[in-house]
């Protein structure tokens, strides 16, 4: 059930086109959707603000299909992450206003319009130009959540003056996504320089002594910059949710 709906029953209920038991049974019911091979969610944007996200590895693309329908049929906004060429070309069939970042790897429908109003600015920041497709799942994430959405790419530690010359973006965020792999120093630095929340992403880029990434992870659980918060390796999904949950929380406090 989304907010809207919920309006509507409310408004129904005040103006006495349904009773009590009428609204309790609607508020009990349909809150998930068996499929056979999954139940979708549909009270989850009610509880969360945000709707059931379809996670792609592993699926078919029917059901990935069958299940961004299931969403979309609801006027929720639809995210669909990890996901390839076959899958979206099944939901393209299915819904038709459904859109492919090849790079993010995600499919979208139903975006917001425009980002709200009363939220700051996230940014996500990457090392280097191979951390882009995680950066870019995390950009698509927060833009679906309603945030405004600034990226600068490749300003890593190996040339910091990159970073150092757009210090006007950095103190402009109200939520700052680093994305790195290698050594992972980059959130470290960010870190000490401005007063907002950053939140750190791991990345599998690397050479061997790399470990797939946990290297960096481990470098930015252990960076001495206060306040870093650290998501898991190649975790754009997780590190944009989490940057508009903290978007919303700030909002709220002014």
């Amino acid at each position: 059930m989304t907010k809207d709906e919920l309006r509507t029953l409310l408004h129904g209920y005040k103006h006495g086109r349904l009773d009590e038991k009428a609204i309790i049974e609607r508020l009990t019911s349909m809150t998930s959707e068996p499929l056979g091979f999954a139940t979708v969610d549909h009270h989850r944007e009610l509880r969360q603000g945000f709707p059931e996200v379809i996670f792609c590895t592993g699926k078919t693309p029917a059901q990935v299909a069958d299940i961004a329908s299931r969403i979309v049929r609801r006027s929720q906004p639809l995210l669909a992450t990890r996901s390839d060429v076959n899958q979206f070309k099944a939901v393209k069939r299915k819904v038709r206003t459904a859109r492919y970042s090849e790079v993010a790897r995600t499919i979208t429908a139903n975006e917001p319009k425009r980002p709200a109003k009363d939220k700051g600015t996230i940014l996500v920041i990457t090392a280097g130009t191979s951390d882009i497709p995680v950066a870019e799942e995390a950009a698509v994430t927060a833009r679906m959540c309603g945030n405004p959405v600034e990226t600068l790419f490749d300003v890593g530690v190996a040339g910091i003056h990159r970073l150092l010359s757009q210090s006007k973006k950095l103190l402009s965020a109200s939520v700052i996504i680093v994305v790195a792999g290698m050594e992972g120093a980059l959130p470290s630095v960010v870190g000490g320089l401005v007063d907002v929340p950053v939140i750190a992403v791991p990345t599998s880029v690397g050479y061997g002594a790399s470990f797939g990434g946990v290297t960096a992870l481990l470098a930015m659980l252990n960076s001495c910059a206060s306040g870093i918060t650290v998501v898991n390796i190649d975790n754009g999904f997780g590190a944009g949710f989490a940057a508009s949950l903290m978007n919303k929380r700030k909002q709220l406090l002014h």
